[in-house]
């Protein structure tokens, strides 16, 4: 595909084989609050059970977006999260299937720099912008201020859309 960052501190790399474990990680800080709330399951129970849900959702994302990008997002050539990208999706939009930073590069505008230029993508291509968010992530207030809108819910998730019309 063809999206690119304008931003020289800010970079992509596709993800290959030997990304797993760094993959784990940023999946892993996601689910931090909700694991610290299992108390009564062990670290190693944690684990495991991250290590299912890891799998089957990067299978899943895997199987279900191809031809989706799926990058690692970089600072400096440091790997600070992944960003999953699908250009054409059901060929009337572009999908942020996921966007996901280390928890120590949250709320430093990097994210919703990424987002920004993802949004510019759409202005030039003529598409609307969609992504899921979990109810609860914080992350929702930022994808509201941008302007994208629920379009669809079960409660626990929001389909949301970004559009330029």
């Amino acid at each position: 595909m063809s999206f690119r960052l304008n931003n020289k501190d800010i970079t992509l790399r596709a993800i290959s084989n030997k990304d797993d474990q760094l993959l784990f990680k940023i999946y892993c800080s996601t689910r931090l609050e909700e694991m610290n709330l299992m108390r009564a399951w062990s670290d190693l129970q944690k684990k495991n059970f991250l290590r299912m849900q890891f799998d089957t959702q990067h299978t899943y994302y895997i199987k279900h977006y191809t031809p989706a990008s799926f990058w690692i997002i970089c600072k400096n050539n440091k790997p600070i999260g992944r960003l999953y990208l699908h250009e054409e999706y059901e060929d009337n939009s572009i999908r942020i299937i996921d966007i996901t930073l280390l928890h120590e590069w949250r709320n430093k505008g990097i994210g919703e720099n990424i987002l920004l230029q993802i949004l510019q993508l759409g202005v030039e291509r003529k598409r609307a912008v969609t992504l899921h968010v979990e109810a609860l992530n914080p992350a929702l207030q930022l994808y509201q201020r941008l302007g994208f809108s629920v379009i669809n819910t079960n409660n626990l998730h929001y389909l949301m859309e970004w559009n330029n019309k």
